[in-house]
């Protein structure tokens, strides 16, 4: 009998372990801004027009210039308005004097009637013509008046105190009565800036409310291209109603301007603390995949060398970490560096040891 001496075949051999950093979750309570984009408002702002025609005589302000209520800023002449405004006093006067005759003659014809000296038609033409004269001369005086109105509003004020644009006429610009844009005015401390929530957030934002205005709190702040506005803000007040199109609502917070810094119109972020009450669960922001619209990490496996594809759900990003809302819990292992190579199973070898959490969120 022969037999046949050969070597076993060894078996098929997988491809190497991967070579990963992994990190131990550790939660942490975290603080960390909210941010929303925003737009500077003036509290209140008008469009300063002419209320009679004529041309620009006078303009009195530097344009761009913090102006006082009260202060003048226009003239529009005033030549024509004064002359009616004279000729209406002199009617006045004119009526005037009817008057007086006419109440000499309604009183003389009076005592005649007494005495039956005068047809009574006489009598009730002269009180007639009394009358007459006592209307005439409230009209006059309504003239007057109305003229007088003109005359005034040929000055035009300040409406409050505030910062003056760039006038749209020159001197000696003919204007037209609530036509003609003369200048537009804004008041400039403290300005607002408003922002857009999400209804779900209204309960947190009423609560911010409630607490009301508490000294060099810093919950509300500006930012312009990562630059921060060296002053905190104070909520004002939530819209009245939720906008049921998007299921939004306006917020308002004040911000003060002393310096003049903040302008009508900017665009920037406004950032709201959000002071965790809670540990988060915060992990590297490198360690997150994305699969068409979904978020995972790769989890290491419980007393085992391979890894799991774990999906979860995003928070807030903090710096170079991001809060996971759901999908992992503090004790587990994750992978932070060299995911690129991994898949669902892969075999796993530890570069270093674990990182540990607080640390990689204090960087």
């Amino acid at each position: 009998m022969m037999f046949s001496c050969s070597k076993p075949k060894q078996g098929m051999q997988g491809p190497p372990p991967v070579q990963v950093v992994t990190q131990k979750i550790v939660a942490a309570s975290t603080n960390y801004y909210d941010e929303y984009p925003t737009t500077i408002y003036a509290l209140n702002q008008v469009e300063l027009r002419p209320q009679v025609n004529g041309y620009i005589t006078e303009l009195l302000f530097k344009e761009g210039d913090h102006v006082k209520k009260g202060d003048k800023l226009y003239s529009i002449d005033q030549q024509q308005y004064e002359a009616a405004y004279q000729q209406s006093l002199a009617n006045v006067a004119v009526q005037e004097a009817n008057l007086v005759k006419a109440q000499k003659d309604v009183e003389r014809y009076r005592e005649l009637n007494k005495h039956d000296a005068v047809a009574k038609q006489q009598v009730d033409n002269a009180e007639a013509t009394y009358e007459a004269a006592k209307k005439q001369v409230d009209a006059s005086k309504a003239t007057v008046r109305s003229v007088q109105t003109n005359v005034r509003y040929t000055n035009i004020y300040a409406p409050f105190d505030g910062t003056i644009g760039i006038s749209q006429v020159k001197l000696g610009a003919a204007v037209s009565a609530g036509q003609t844009l003369l200048n537009t005015i804004s008041s400039d401390n403290p300005v607002a800036a408003d922002f857009v929530i999400d209804q779900k957030e209204i309960f947190r934002f009423t609560q911010l409310l409630k607490k009301g205005v508490v000294k060099n709190d810093s919950t509300f702040s500006l930012s312009f291209n990562g630059e921060v506005y060296p002053f905190p803000g104070t909520l004002q007040l939530i819209d009245r109603a939720v906008n049921s199109q998007t299921g939004t609502i306006t917020v308002r917070v004040l911000f003060p301007n002393q310096e003049n810094l903040l302008r009508v119109g900017m665009a920037g972020t406004l950032r709201v603390l959000n002071r965790s009450a809670q540990s988060s669960v915060l992990i590297p922001y490198k360690a997150v995949t994305e699969q068409l619209g979904e978020f995972f990490v790769y989890k290491v496996k419980v007393d085992s060398n391979k890894v799991s594809q774990q999906r979860v759900t995003l928070g807030k990003q903090v710096n170079r970490n991001i809060i996971v809302k759901s999908g992992l819990q503090e004790g587990e292992t994750i992978v932070t560096e060299g995911v690129q190579s991994l898949r669902e199973g892969s075999m796993i070898a530890v570069n270093s040891a674990n990182a540990d959490a607080k640390k990689e969120t204090k960087r």
